[in-house]
């Protein structure tokens, strides 16, 4: 694998607040204040040959904080999606709560996903945990969905419409 060219884009995290991460790149999430609680929610897809990658860091700077990361992508045609994310979490930090989610979804048999997760804690008295996973449709789901005279078509793209929302 190739080292990652992304410049990084440092956000200083003050206050509690959700962040939508738009498009591919490298992202430093910095809490920098007790007790703030942030949400990380990214949506992205790769088309054609698109080769999109996503780094994103969760970096714990104060103690009480509490961070919910949840990172999806889907990809079609020839496509490869590089997702990578880590929460670090300062000595000091303690009462710290922060998850990691990273879910691919490929639409074709040609394309290509990386998901890591990654966790670095210097700290105890902390909850952390991440999850990664790359997985296509069902077929079960397009079945159920087609035999409801659903197209094809159709039934895919409601069910990557609702693979992408943002929970709530």
């Amino acid at each position: 694998m190739k080292k990652s060219s992304l410049i990084p884009q440092t956000i200083i995290i003050d206050k509690d607040t959700n962040h939508i991460i738009k498009k591919p790149g490298h992202y430093i999430f910095e809490i920098i204040k007790p007790n703030i609680k942030v949400d990380i929610f990214s949506a992205l897809q790769a088309k054609g040959d698109e080769e999109k990658e996503l780094n994103v860091v969760i970096h714990h700077k104060a103690p009480k904080t509490t961070a919910q990361t949840t990172l999806k992508a889907v990809g079609f045609d020839q496509s490869t999606l590089i997702m990578k994310a880590k929460i670090l979490i300062d000595p000091g930090c303690q009462e710290t709560e922060s998850f990691l989610t990273e879910r691919v979804l490929l639409l074709s048999k040609d394309a290509h996903a990386i998901a890591i997760p990654d966790l670095e804690i210097l700290t105890d008295d902390v909850k952390c945990s991440h999850a990664a996973s790359v997985t296509q449709i069902p077929e079960e789901q397009i079945f159920y969905m087609t035999s409801r005279g659903i197209s094809k078509k159709t039934a895919e793209n409601m069910i990557v419409e609702g693979f992408l929302k943002m929970e709530e």
